[in-house]
């Protein structure tokens, strides 16, 4: 056993749900800011994410974005990890999820719901990508989500043993394509093009770079089938495209697994 010298002097954060925060302290009611509270501060937090993005938000520049003292903020939570689970909880509950108890046999349906609005909001909102392992994810909207999705592939008649793996198959398939997109959407804002302009300069360039390169030789024909698309439209086509794969993988599954209804 360590002993307890040898022990991390703060000992590591668990949630920002797992506390009761409603205040901070021991302050006296009136001491609580004018005006502030936890949903107030916790709408501005997913404002300022949203503009500016995640490595410039801090502690300060929310207290500006409220009008208040930054001592003020700190009276609702103690850390900007506070914050930031408060945040990533909070556009979770934009998801509209399907009533996967009214309906259990409605699978295929609800899979691609939930899929749907889980990229939608990684777009939405790409500082969302790189929260989502570092928190546990026990707010109300992410067990909700959770839920949903543990319901629905309950409803596929899969082997318990088989569908952790499934739901790791759809939804961390889900959380890359939703990443990628959503980064793609950034720099093309950032270059001031649109993503038909950015996708059209970029495809030019690299062709003109490395025309003899057999990798290009190669995407041709995949290049070709793209023509008269714009690039949303293939985001939505290879998004669905992978999604019925995913579908037919556990159908197939289904077919073969001895323990399947």
């Amino acid at each position: 056993m360590a002993k307890a010298a040898g022990r991390p002097k703060h000992p590591a954060r668990t949630s920002v749900w797992l506390r009761d925060r409603t205040s901070r302290g021991g302050a006296r009611k009136g001491d609580q800011p004018s005006g502030l509270d936890r949903d107030r501060i916790t709408g501005a937090t997913v404002r300022l994410l949203d503009a500016d993005g995640l490595d410039t938000f801090s502690m300060r520049r929310l207290a500006a974005e409220l009008n208040v003292t930054a001592m003020s903020v700190y009276w609702y939570v103690d850390t900007k990890d506070d914050l930031l689970e408060l945040a990533l909880d909070s556009v979770c509950g934009e998801m509209r999820l399907p009533d996967t108890e009214k309906e259990p046999g409605a699978w295929r349906e609800q899979l691609r719901a939930l899929a749907d609005e889980y990229r939608a909001m990684l777009i939405r909102h790409p500082w969302v990508s790189p929260l989502v392992g570092r928190y546990l994810n026990i707010g109300p909207n992410w067990m909700a989500f959770a839920l949903a999705v543990q319901n629905t592939v309950q409803g596929t008649g899969l082997p318990a043993h088989t569908r952790n793996g499934a739901i790791s198959a759809v939804f961390q398939f889900v959380y890359g394509f939703g990443t990628i997109e959503s980064h793609f959407i950034s720099r093309c804002a950032e270059a001031g093009m649109s993503q038909d302009e950015y996708y059209r300069e970029a495809a030019g360039t690299v062709r003109s770079e490395l025309a003899s390169h057999g990798l290009l030789e190669r995407a041709d024909e995949l290049m070709s089938a793209r023509d008269g698309d714009t690039v949303e439209q293939m985001w939505e086509r290879d998004f669905t495209i992978a999604l019925d794969l995913m579908i037919a993988g556990i159908e197939s599954l289904l077919r073969t697994s001895p323990e399947a209804p």
